[in-house]
């Protein structure tokens, strides 16, 4: 009997067979690098059903989990679609996104270096923790604060910044927002105000409002924090505490000179303010000024963690502290909050440090952001964006004509994400401004597509309305 026309449909179809060409990168970024070569010129076609994974690793003679991998990668830049019992089908594109995959530029994510395989690198990392012979001591509860080992590999971590820090200074956490709210709870009670630069880290307003504490934003110039509105807040009203993300700041990648950073520490001591310094981003620099906490130990409490310069999933972050009084306080506040960080997580980043690996880790990922800032400098309009050559985001200033909610709101609907200057803003208005990250893109050619549509939307002659769907 003759088929239906739809089993005649696909019949004149061919399985779709890949040609991978070697290159540099992971060979599952290759799969889907193909996959939508092939969408754009017409190998395949929207709707089609591609081959299981098992069956495409068996004709390209690779293993199963680089085609998985590869697939998940195809299905996050929205290429394809899966369903349990049917199989894997070609997504038919956005309207007037052919070409185009989702890119979120909303999360400051480090870049994928495209010689770095990070699977293989946890992969291994994990292999060698669990072939430890006190692997068992990792699967009960642990110091609340890191054990010894843990603060010995924080401490060498952190030598570059801090120079030689006792490990009885040094505590660990299970993030900085774990960090952070043992410090608020120890520090401050519903209703005290904290000092911090007028566009601040989300997490801080986050713990801010859940603790009924008061944010006052200090006005800010290129270099960050203004020495002369901290000094005015601080005799207007009495505050504990000041907040600052003084290198690669957050969202305006601003960094303070050494002689700034001497200035703000001169007026903590006179209104006796305790510093918490978040570096998130410092390890970064090649070249960066002393951490405030290298140049005021006794007065600051120094974050530094793992998830923003290497991997959010390592949720880690080091504290270092003025005495040990201090770090006894800090301790009982951490167990009360978080009880531990997690001890396989943190036995893999101690691996990473005493291996080496975070320290290569962290060069490759410098090198990606360089190039990748490269290519943003070439592609926005020069006058209108900060950010410097290794920082992982852009602080974009938008022209009259665009509101920032339309801009975000248009963006989104061409398949860009971004995140508008509200959600770092402490004081009112907040500037007509949005942070563009340059790392959740897969590779630099969906980030040169990205910065494309966001400077085709800059360029157009006004705002547009987003139009309803009726």
């Amino acid at each position: 009997m003759p088929g239906t026309p739809f089993t005649l449909m696909r019949k004149k179809i061919r399985s779709w067979q890949p040609e991978l060409k070697r290159q540099a990168g992971p060979l599952y970024l290759a799969i889907a690098d193909r996959l939508a070569a092939d969408l754009r010129s017409g190998r395949i076609l929207p709707g089609q059903q591609l081959p299981t994974q098992r069956a495409l690793a068996d004709q390209l003679g690779i293993d199963f989990t680089t085609v998985s991998r590869g697939y998940a990668e195809a299905r996050r830049r929205g290429l394809i679609d899966a369903t349990v019992g049917r199989g894997t089908f070609v997504r038919a594109p956005l309207q007037g996104a052919a070409d185009r995959s989702p890119v979120d530029m909303s999360m400051n994510l480090p870049p994928q270096p495209a010689d770095t395989d990070l699977a293989d690198l946890v992969r291994d990392g994990m292999a060698a923790v669990t072939a430890r012979s006190d692997f068992l001591s990792l699967m009960t509860y642990r110091d609340s604060a890191g054990a010894l080992e843990d603060r010995e590999a924080a401490a060498r971590w952190l030598q570059g910044r801090l120079g030689d820090v006792p490990v009885d200074r040094l505590l660990i956490a299970g993030g900085t927002q774990a960090a952070l709210t043992a410090i608020l709870t120890s520090y401050a009670k519903a209703g005290d105000r904290i000092l911090t630069e007028d566009l601040t880290y989300p997490g801080l307003r986050a713990a801010a409002e859940h603790l009924g504490l008061w944010l006052e934003g200090i006005a800010m110039d290129e270099e960050g924090m203004l020495p002369s509105a901290l000094e005015a807040a601080c005799v207007a009203a009495r505050a504990r505490l000041l907040y600052c993300v003084p290198t690669l700041h957050n969202p305006t990648t601003a960094t303070m000179s050494e002689q700034r950073r001497l200035e703000i520490i001169a007026i903590a001591r006179r209104h006796n303010l305790a510093i918490i310094e978040d570096d998130a981003y410092g390890p970064l620099v090649r070249k960066a000024p002393p951490a405030i906490a290298a140049l005021a130990p006794d007065i600051t409490i120094y974050l530094g963690g793992l998830a923003k310069v290497l991997n959010p999933a390592l949720r880690v972050t080091y504290m270092v502290v003025p005495d040990a009084r201090i770090a006894d306080r800090l301790t009982s506040a951490l167990r009360a909050t978080s009880l531990m960080p997690p001890p396989l997580m943190l036995a893999l980043a101690t691996h990473w440090i005493t291996s080496g690996i975070a320290g290569r880790l962290l060069i490759a990922l410098r090198q990606e952001a360089i190039a990748r800032q490269r290519l943003a400098s070439a592609r926005l309009p020069r006058n209108d964006f900060r950010t410097a050559p290794e920082a992982y985001h852009i602080w974009l200033k938008l022209p009259p004509t665009w509101p920032r909610a339309s801009f975000v709101a248009y963006l989104k609907r061409q398949g860009v994400a971004v995140v508008p200057s509200d959600a770092f803003a402490v004081t009112d208005p907040p500037p007509e401004a949005v942070r563009l990250c340059i790392g959740a893109a897969a590779d630099r050619a969906s980030l040169d597509l990205a910065l494309t549509t966001v400077v085709a939307t800059l360029n157009e002659p006004t705002g547009r309305p987003i139009p309803a769907v009726v």
